[in-house]
């Protein structure tokens, strides 16, 4: 297609996206599933317009997938109260740890049992799949700054911590692979790639976030510098956390979500009354409003953590269409060849997404949840709302880019395209009429008071 149509075709997408967004909000329908769907018929399955080969482009694939993903890790850590006292934590923590653990183990099961594939292919089949999705599950996550409902902070934290805690798995399969050094035994994998990466990444996250944060609020508030262009504040420190954290060959993910955790802890700390209602109120437009906002000390920690994620937002919004309408192209390429791929069976990839979504996540969840005081309905909304997306796309690619054997590659590719198309629209079907029946019950439970929570 020439350049001039691929121009307004993209903008004829975006300004009906823009207009029909209000509606699309009240049908089962995501605007993932749109893109999705527009993506395959642009393919070669369909219009043949575009055609990627995601093993040759797997480089320029991982870097368009890293950047949505850290966009929507430090819009997740904004959204998030980092308050431990107050215990709410204890569901991501333990869906992100104990849940990831085993998610990759079943995933690692099936993958050679079922597949056929080697044992480090399966584990990094596991490692891919296992994380859930902070861009597409945006639906489901907290709905404004503050939010402690359970089901939604647990989802929003888990989608925040587990993209940096599949990593180690990642690399685990690598290695397994002959791709990565281990070390004997594995203590390489354990203390540098396991430990050290995870704890680091959290704690430079957390340092940069907290010294930025600091550093723009003193400006603001004593000299009345660094008002605006936030924007570039917001990129700046996305920037500045992850590559500290590679100077440091710690998790970036886990740093960018850090950093904005960190931020909305400066919040936090500032003294009641005036900081708390402006996270969730819109942002003045007036200058004189704007700086009086900015610069008082009561105010402006709120208004720099509600600006950053306004634009976190929108950012996020156009990192999720360009990834989905490339996995689009890329499944539709991937259809075209499932039939030249004599080690990737249908029937294999029609078991692996009831297993995963019906089985696996399920059972990880339960039993990363095991003795959590979390009600029985909210269980089960978070087993089902295990969004994979481009957090898969982003591993995957990193995995092919790192010396993946080719044959292996474009395997692991269909059955990883499958897994997150599929997703997307079971997801994107449900998510509208699930999510406003547990509303409408939540707000039931919350008149007829505490003791039926457990109801839900």
């Amino acid at each position: 297609m020439e350049p001039t149509f691929v121009f307004i075709a993209v903008g004829i997408l975006l300004l009906a996206m823009a207009l029909a967004r209000s509606i699309l909000t009240r049908l089962p329908v995501s605007t993932a599933m749109i893109y999705l769907g527009i993506g395959v018929a642009a393919g070669p399955f369909a219009l043949d317009v575009f055609d990627i080969d995601p093993v040759r482009e797997a480089a320029l694939l991982e870097r368009i997938a890293e950047l949505a993903v850290l966009v929507s890790l430090f819009a997740s850590g904004l959204k998030l109260s980092p308050n431990w006292s107050e215990g709410h934590w204890h569901i991501p923590v333990r869906l992100a740890s104990i849940s990831m653990v085993v998610t990759v183990g079943l995933i690692a099961i099936f993958g050679v049992w079922i597949v056929g594939l080697p044992l480090g292919a399966a584990v990094l089949l596991g490692a891919v799949l296992a994380p859930t999705d902070p861009v597409l599950a945006s639906d489901v996550q907290v709905e404004h700054a503050g939010d402690r409902e359970p089901f939604r902070f647990g989802l929003t934290g888990e989608a925040g911590l587990n993209d940096g805690t599949a990593f180690p798995f990642v690399m685990l399969g690598l290695g397994l692979l002959g791709l990565n050094e281990l070390g004997s035994l594995g203590w390489r994998w354990f203390a540098v790639d396991l430990i050290w990466a995870t704890v680091a990444g959290l704690g430079v996250g957390a340092l940069s976030g907290y010294l930025v944060g600091r550093l723009v609020l003193y400006l603001r508030s004593h000299h009345k510098e660094a008002i605006g262009l936030d924007e570039f504040l917001a990129l700046g420190l996305i920037a500045l956390a992850y590559g500290l954290a590679l100077l440091v060959h710690a998790y970036g993910f886990l740093a960018v979500f850090a950093a904005g955790l960190s931020l909305r802890g400066i919040e936090e700390e500032t003294p009641e009354p005036a900081a708390r209602p402006l996270p969730d109120s819109t942002l003045p437009s007036d200058p004189a409003a704007v700086e009086k906002a900015a610069t008082d000390p009561r105010t402006a920690p709120a208004y720099m953590t509600k600006s950053l994620l306004n634009f976190n937002t929108q950012v996020e919004h156009i990192g999720e269409a360009v990834v989905v309408l490339l996995v689009g192209v890329l499944l539709s390429s991937a259809l075209m060849d499932l039939s030249s791929a004599p080690d990737v069976q249908v029937s294999t990839l029609l078991w692996l997404v009831p297993i995963l979504f019906l089985v696996i996540r399920p059972i990880a969840v339960w039993i990363g949840l095991i003795g959590a005081r979390t009600a029985e309905q909210q269980k089960w909304l978070t087993a089902w709302f295990g969004i994979r997306g481009i957090g898969s796309i982003y591993y995957l690619m990193f995995a092919v880019s790192h010396g993946l054997p080719v044959p292996l590659a474009r395997n692991l590719i269909v059955l990883v395209l499958v897994v997150v198309a599929t997703s997307i629209v079971l997801h994107g079907i449900s998510v509208t009429p699930i999510m406003t029946r547990y509303a409408s019950r939540t707000a039931n439970v919350e008149e007829k008071g505490p003791g039926v929570s457990q109801g839900l």
